[in-house]
């Protein structure tokens, strides 16, 4: 609800409520002003009329009778006639009276009350006296109230009819919005076949937004695809040629005597072994991104896995005179592949190991809530830079200070690649000091895990 309220259909629907109201409201406020200074002036014009029938009278005793005569049937709440003779006699059913707080009308009727409202007077001196004609102004004043009727009658109705149409398209559009979103999540995440469906009831402006990410979407893969297919070419046709130099420069260093010689021979050895392993890394990603790998799926024990690679560099620790800890449940299953999910996790202590420096520490855990399941390698190196996170897992990046350290940059490249063929997500965090890498598996590829035994 918060986001319709704040979608554009219902803000340009708030809109056009304002703009629909104060149009209405200003075109009633001088309707009411109009027919109210009609009404008043109707009632002058009454008032004259009266007054100059009064005057054709030829007497003051004939104007006396004929005030007397009037008022009589004439109710004083409507109409006030008073005549005040030169003698002080007043004739009529009302008389003027005045005090402090102004004009007052006093009826002449028992009680001599005072009456309530508003009135409009005319008076003349008439044969030596005086003749006051009132005309209530009640008319007037019922007017506001029939008038604000009509404000609610007419714009009530219409602000509820244009929110609920605001409503509507906003929901129509946030569905459509979220399907785009989606899409675009989709694409984000390194699914290039993500689309936005459209429909058709999309509105012309959401359905050209919508062709024009698809045709960016296809542009994207078909230049991800080439990308990806051309580096797989070329590792895989370099493969067999590197394989080849490494064997010759094996029976060379089996030929050459022990010297320089032989130790130039082992180390351009060892560089085409690297190279070697940079092809074997390519090749292993574009199995991965094609998804191949997914049909040899299988329920994984984790914790067995962490255990074991733990194991196998408990070694290299030793030699740097680190500390390796490992806290995971006893059981706890996953589906994936088992070679690849172990690489994932070599990857992961090779490069604590390699970055964190003599003497860290390095901690492996695995935790399983009630969504998902997580494995953690922390160490408390020099760790990542956080404006480098997003680049690390990138093909064959590698910091500046890592520049003339072993590697070639293709480490977290395959942590990712393994974590987004199995559903999961690798994330990089600040573990004060040092670095966190954390892989989360969904709920969907976890089990449940049985209580540590460590």
């Amino acid at each position: 609800m918060r986001r319709l309220w704040r979608s554009m259909p219902l803000r340009l629907a708030l809109v056009l409520v304002v703009l629909f109201g104060t149009v209405s409201l200003l075109s009633l406020a001088a309707s009411y002003a109009f027919t109210r200074a009609a009404f008043e002036q109707s009632i002058r014009d009454n008032l004259a009329q009266d007054l100059a029938g009064f005057r054709a009278a030829p007497s003051a005793r004939a104007v006396a009778l004929l005030v007397q005569a009037e008022s009589e049937d004439t109710d004083p709440g409507r109409l006030v006639l008073s005549y005040v003779t030169r003698t002080g006699q007043i004739y009529g059913n009302g008389a003027v009276a005045r005090d402090d707080e102004g004009f007052h009308i006093i009826s002449l009727k028992e009680g001599r009350a005072q009456l309530d409202g508003e009135y409009l007077a005319l008076s003349a001196r008439l044969y030596g006296g005086r003749l006051t004609i009132a005309r209530s102004r009640a008319e007037i004043e019922a007017l506001q109230p029939v008038f604000f009727n009509i404000l609610w009658i007419s714009l009530l109705p219409t602000v509820l009819i244009a929110l609920s149409g605001g409503l509507i398209l906003a929901r129509r559009s946030q569905r459509h919005v979220e399907v785009i979103s989606k899409a675009l999540e989709r694409m984000t995440g390194g699914d290039l076949a993500a689309r936005v469906v459209t429909g058709p009831r999309w509105s012309d402006d959401l359905l050209h937004i919508g062709e024009t990410v698809n045709g960016m979407a296809d542009a994207q893969e078909r230049s991800v695809t080439a990308l990806r297919q051309v580096s797989s070419d070329i590792a895989h046709d370099l493969k067999t040629p590197v394989q080849r130099v490494s064997l010759q420069l094996e029976a060379l260093g089996e030929v050459v005597p022990a010297g320089e010689a032989a130790e130039l021979v082992a180390q351009t050895r060892a560089e085409v072994d690297g190279i070697s392993a940079v092809f074997r890394s390519l090749l292993q990603l574009a199995q991965m991104e094609n998804g191949a790998l997914r049909a040899q799926f299988a329920p994984v024990d984790l914790a067995d896995l962490c255990r074991t690679m733990a194991e196998v560099y408990e070694a290299s620790t030793a030699e740097r005179q680190q500390t390796l800890t490992v806290d995971v449940p006893d059981t706890v299953k996953v589906h994936g592949e088992k070679n690849l999910l172990g690489q994932m996790i070599a990857n992961l202590l090779e490069n604590a190991v390699r970055h964190s420096g003599e003497g860290a520490a390095i901690s492996v855990t695995v935790i399983q809530s009630e969504n998902e399941v997580v494995l953690s390698v922390s160490d408390n190196g020099f760790g990542i830079p956080e404006s480098e996170w997003t680049k690390v897992t990138q093909r064959l990046y590698r910091l500046d200070r890592s520049r003339n350290t072993p590697g070639n940059g293709l480490g977290l490249s395959l942590v990712d690649g393994v974590a987004r063929l199995h559903g999961a997500r690798l994330s990089l965090e600040n573990a004060q000091p040092g670095l966190r890498a954390v892989v989360r598996f969904s709920r969907g590829t976890g089990a449940t895990a049985k209580p540590s035994g460590t």
